[in-house]
């Protein structure tokens, strides 16, 4: 009985209720999409840290992230190697050789950090061999193969079998200079990383710098369920207690830090709009409770007890509040379902974005535990704007509140 009476009460004053409700509409819509949205470019992020760059997981020698010398080697890597690839849960493992160089080509040069890899273990476990804008991955060149970034080859001015020339330290401490043929050149959406790191023959690399063919500085190590890293990061910590290992949170924090805020955010972001209307939703029932004291009065005067006006009244600020809450969520989620293929292209501002680790094209990413969220945030809120205007109907006196004429 309340519910019908409370939800014809809204109606009662069309053009009010509408207006509250498409504020409310408008806010949650803007809400929804908008977490849906930095849910996407967080997942993006983390997929791009994980898939491309860092991997699941990373051994080292104990001061190799401390002091990254060539020195700080591991050794018997290729055997260790396998052995985690032999791991349950662990979809691939890769040697790599690291070191931190010069690169110069006819016109300039810069700092790089030069990674030396397996081109066949490295395609199982980074896709950076889907990332080739021009040339090859690592192929095609005969002698000192080297991928570069774009932004590098913007920086040297180089192209597909131009030349450049590496510089580097030996293992014994000596300097070492060797040519390179750029066989490929890579993009993805991490600016910076493209810049500073290149790729080349992990015998390549060694033959340069002297190490042994079994050694190297980095085992990199992608799971097949991203959610057991830490497990299996335990798991080989133990079985491995000599060498350092750290998972991809561990190793990027500054990825791990976006992805524990991000709901913090988005908290913070929803908590402002419902405030702002929550003083939109007291105004609406406080006028809709003084418009009527004469008819509350005579409700109460005829039996209806306190209890009963104080539900009435708080129903339909639920009422309203959830109307327009519905409206926005499947307005928001209808077009985070229709981006979700398209994505939203942000090339306007694509530096800046790369620059940061982003993709250029964000893919929201629709999920139903936002609507959860979202609508637990507007009952709440729908109940403390409610306390007073209902309050307020309480204090009426039966007797005083028949004789107004309004």
């Amino acid at each position: 009985m309340l519910w019908s009476v409370a939800w014809r009460n809204i109606w009662r004053s069309k053009v009010r209720s509408l207006v509250i409700i498409c504020a409310l509409t408008i806010g949650i819509f803007a809400g929804v999409f908008t977490w849906a949205l930095y849910e996407g470019m967080v997942i993006q992020r983390i997929n791009s840290a994980i898939k491309t760059e860092a991997s699941h997981i990373q051994l080292h020698h104990k001061k190799y992230l401390e002091n990254p010398d060539v020195k700080y080697s591991m050794n018997l890597s290729t055997r260790i190697s396998e052995q985690i690839d032999s791991m349950a849960g662990v979809k691939a493992a890769t040697v790599r050789v690291i070191v931190n160089s010069m690169i110069a080509s006819a016109e300039t040069g810069s700092g790089v950090q030069v990674v030396g890899i397996d081109p066949d273990k490295e395609s199982r476990v980074t896709n950076m061999y889907e990332k080739i804008i021009d040339g090859e991955y690592l192929e095609g060149v005969k002698r000192n193969p080297i991928l570069i970034g774009k932004r590098m080859a913007e920086k040297l001015n180089v192209n597909v079998r131009s030349k450049v020339v590496l510089t580097m330290q030996q293992m014994d401490g000596e300097i070492t200079r060797a040519q390179f043929k750029v066989a490929g050149i890579y993009k993805i959406s991490n600016g910076m990383y493209e810049e500073m790191t290149v790729f080349v023959k992990k015998s390549d690399l060694i033959n340069l710098i002297g190490l042994d063919r079994t050694g190297s500085h980095e085992i990199a190590v992608l799971l097949e369920d991203d959610r057991t890293y830490n497990d299996i990061r335990d798991k080989i910590a133990a079985r491995y207690k000599d060498l350092d290992v750290k998972s991809w949170k561990e190793l990027m924090p500054e990825v791990s830090l976006v992805e524990e805020t991000m709901d913090i955010s988005m908290y913070l972001i929803l908590g402002i709009i419902l405030f702002a209307l929550l003083f939109g939703i007291i105004n609406t029932m406080l006028m809709a409770v003084l418009e009527r004291v004469k008819e509350l009065g005579m409700l109460m005067a005829v039996g209806m007890n306190k209890i009963r006006v104080f539900t009435m009244i708080m129903l339909e600020t639920l009422l309203l509040a959830f109307t327009g809450c519905i409206i926005g969520i499947i307005l928001g989620y209808l077009l985070t379902l229709l981006l979700m293929k398209t994505g939203i292209d942000l090339s306007a501002w694509g530096d800046a974005y790369e620059r940061l680790g982003y993709d250029t094209v964000i893919y929201p990413i629709p999920d139903i535990l936002i609507a959860a969220k979202v609508s637990l945030m507007v009952f709440v809120t729908g109940l403390i704007a409610a306390i007073y205007p209902a309050i307020k109907a309480l204090k009426l006196k039966p007797a005083e509140a028949l004789r107004i004429d309004i």
